[in-house]
Parts: structure tokens; sequence; C-alpha cells
């Protein structure tokens, strides 16, 4: 951004392209109100090689793909889309928020962070995600039915993961991968009360199959272990510069703490998504941005006016109405149009 560029101007800017962030911006900007999505591109949901557990999405629809979709969608119904990404943020004089990306700098009446976390990653000999090596129990389980397969970590949730396979599986490895257990004394004793085996050996290879999926895994003891697949619990990133830039609260464990439709501590400020307490999964994403969504046009929209309103200024003029701008009027005006014989 050279000197002389003015800040885009927006109701909402939504930072983050997943599912929540996408949703939100859809709801928004179908409730008429000026929407920017600003996406870095990438993300969780751009990794799947199948989009799993949403209804009307089909297991052979790529997360690339599921997001593409999305993003043109939101484009077709007015939608602004930005490829950037969002280094810094701060609240201006009059209460609007200033964001800084790397190729331009936006204004907004709301700001909606849907920035997610980053799965911690173990070290290699690792398979491809998503061919033998998964992050989310309730997305991929299913594909595991009756099949061997590991967890790799060491903590409380890894122990507990191994132990919720078994109710899709009797084939359940722990793998510690050299690492003490970090788990307590009570995971301790209720996990090795379960038929999972815990296999205490690092990896020292790896073999996949022809398509690229895992086959097995050697261990420095010299033994060889088919599987499936399995997932790695080693814990999540958060991403909250922005949040701390904006003097948002943090839980402790770097999530961000938000009510029933995503407003957080500061005035304005929603998230959505990972980044809030609660499960990591597509479709309880996207209902968390359709109520952030709905919640910012509760607040946004110009009528009904107050009566308090009314009294002080008069009644609401015919000119003063619809209370869209005219850029999006034109916009759904336009997609309407070409949808009228749909």
């Amino acid at each position: 951004m050279t000197e002389t560029d003015e800040p885009r101007e927006y109701e909402v800017v939504v930072v983050g392209g997943g599912p929540a962030g996408l949703q939100t911006a859809l709801y928004t900007t179908r409730l008429g109100h000026d929407t920017a999505l600003v996406d870095r591109g990438g993300g969780r949901a751009a990794m799947m090689l199948d989009t799993h557990n949403v209804i009307g999405v089909t297991e052979d629809v790529s997360g690339n793909e599921f997001l593409e979709t999305a993003r043109g969608q939101l484009e077709d119904y007015g939608t602004d889309i930005h490829r950037d990404f969002v280094t810094d943020a701060e609240q201006l004089d009059d209460g609007r928020f200033r964001l800084v990306g790397n190729e331009g700098e936006f204004v907004a009446d709301r700001v909606v962070l849907g920035v997610g976390f980053n799965d911690e990653r173990p070290d290699p000999p690792l398979p491809r995600t998503g061919k033998g090596l998964h992050y989310c129990l309730h997305c991929d389980a299913y594909m595991f039915v009756d099949e061997s397969v590991y967890v790799m970590g060491h903590s409380d949730s890894a122990a507990y993961v191994a132990m919720i396979m078994l109710n899709f599986t009797d084939e359940v490895d722990l793998l510690l991968r050299g690492d003490e257990p970090t788990w307590s004394d009570e995971t301790d004793e209720l996990v090795r009360a379960h038929p999972v085996d815990i296999v205490e050996e690092e990896i020292s290879g790896m073999t996949k199959r022809d398509d690229g999926w895992l086959e097995s895994f050697e261990f420095e003891d010299g033994t060889v272990r088919e599987y499936k697949g399995g997932f790695a619990m080693y814990g999540s990133n958060y991403n909250t510069t922005l949040f701390e830039a904006l003097d948002v609260d943090l839980d402790d464990d770097g999530t961000v703490p938000v009510d029933d439709h995503g407003r957080t501590s500061v005035d304005g400020v929603f998230a959505v998504g990972d980044i809030t307490p609660g499960h990591n999964q597509i479709p309880v994403a996207m209902g968390k941005g359709a109520k952030a969504g709905i919640a910012i046009h509760m607040e946004l929209r110009e009528f009904p006016k107050s009566l308090d309103e009314i009294r002080a200024e008069g009644a609401v003029s015919a000119d003063d109405v619809p209370g869209i701008s005219p850029g999006l009027l034109d916009k759904a005006k336009r997609f309407n149009e070409s949808h009228a014989d749909d």
C-alpha cells in the first residue's frame, strides 16, 4: 500500500476464509451490509482431501473445492474478496476498526476474526495429511471402522482419543514415540484398563502403499506395525495476534471466549470458528458464523428505527429507504435478475 492509497471502508470485514468466516460473510452480505472477506489462503479446511460430516456435500469434494465454491457464492452475492494477510489491527477514535494487511488497509464498523489455529505436527516420518495422518476424530473416525489405528501423543487428550477409538475398532495403538507420558495418574490407570497397546519406542521408518496411503511404521526396536491411519494429538497453536492487538480477552488455552453470537470482550469485535471454544467441525464453525452474521445485522441494520429516534427525528421518509447501500443494491439486483429463471 502506498501513501496515497486510502483504506477500503466497509460495514463488516471478515478476516479468515475458512468455513466460519465464509458463512459470516454470506449472512452479512445477504442481509444487506457492505462486507469484505480478507483471506490469506490455506487453512485447515484447505488441507482436506475429502469433506466429511457436511450435509449436502459428498465425500468426493476436497477442501479446496468446498472453499472455492463458497467464495464463488459470496462474490455472486456481492462480497468483496481480498487475498491478503492482515498483520495488525487497532480501534479508531470513532469506534471503527482499522486492519492493516500486506497489500492494503481496511476500515470497518464490525470486525469478524475467523483465524483459527494450526495443529502442532509431530516430527517425521509421517504420512501425508489425509492419507494416514489425521487431526479430527469426529470427522475421520468413521473411515477407521474395523481397521488398525494409531494415536500419536503422550497427553491426556491422546490417551482419551485412543480409548474413544475403541468404539470403532479393536486395534488401537498409542504411540509415545520415545516420550514419557504426561497424562495424569488417573488417566494412566484408565488407559491401561482398556485394550490399548501403548508403544514406547520411537518411529524409525515408514512404508506407504502405491496410492500414497500409509501402510506401516517401523520402530527403533525393529518391529513393524501396519495401520490404516491414525491421529496426531500434540496440541494447537492459536492465531491470537489480532485479538491481542485489539485487547480482546483470551482464555488460558489460547481460545477466545465469546457469547452465544460470537461477541468478544471488545464491542464490535467478533470471533468465529476454531479460534473459539468448542468442537472444531465444519458444520459447527458454519453455525457460529451464521449466528455472528445475524447478530451483526441486528446491530447494524437501519430499520426499524426506535420509538425514541422517531420522536426525536420524525417519521422515516420514503426517500430514506431502502437501508442497503447503492453498491450492494445494484449487486443484489443483478444477482436476482440472473437467477430469475432458476
